[in-house]
């Protein structure tokens, strides 16, 4: 795994820098099949088909609200699609949704979302 390209992309998707489209293309780049953040505990997990890294998060993230809003988080991929939002904004609104952590899986085009409970959201990736 090419562990500076992945950090450069996490820290440009942590500070704002960097566009979803962006970050998806550079990871898959350097053969990224997929990641997990976990909002609770503060952390994102990155997968190659043979390798595994885990590092913390660096921005504040905001207590994640006890209930699921499926509308909220639609809201806040919609404004990430738009990029009237970078991740940041994202974080905050995922958040106040409920959303306790998200897999995105690049290869396979789609994030899931998930609650505290177990609830869930499926988004895939925008059809050009």
């Amino acid at each position: 795994m090419n562990t500076a390209e992945v950090h450069v992309v996490m820290a440009g998707t942590q500070n704002g820098t960097m566009t979803f489209p962006q970050v998806v293309g550079r990871l898959l780049a350097v053969g990224v099949e997929s990641y997990f953040v976990d909002y609770l505990a503060k952390n994102e997990v990155v997968y190659t088909a043979d390798e595994v890294l885990t590092e913390p998060l660096t921005l504040d993230v905001p207590a994640v609200a006890d209930t699921f809003s499926r509308e909220g988080i639609v809201a806040a991929i919609r404004g990430a699609q738009a990029d009237t939002i970078r991740y940041p904004e994202f974080v905050k609104q995922a958040a106040a949704a409920g959303v306790a952590g998200y897999w995105a899986f690049l290869s396979g085009q789609k994030v899931i979302y998930f609650g505290r409970r177990g609830e869930m959201h499926i988004e895939e990736f925008p059809r050009k």
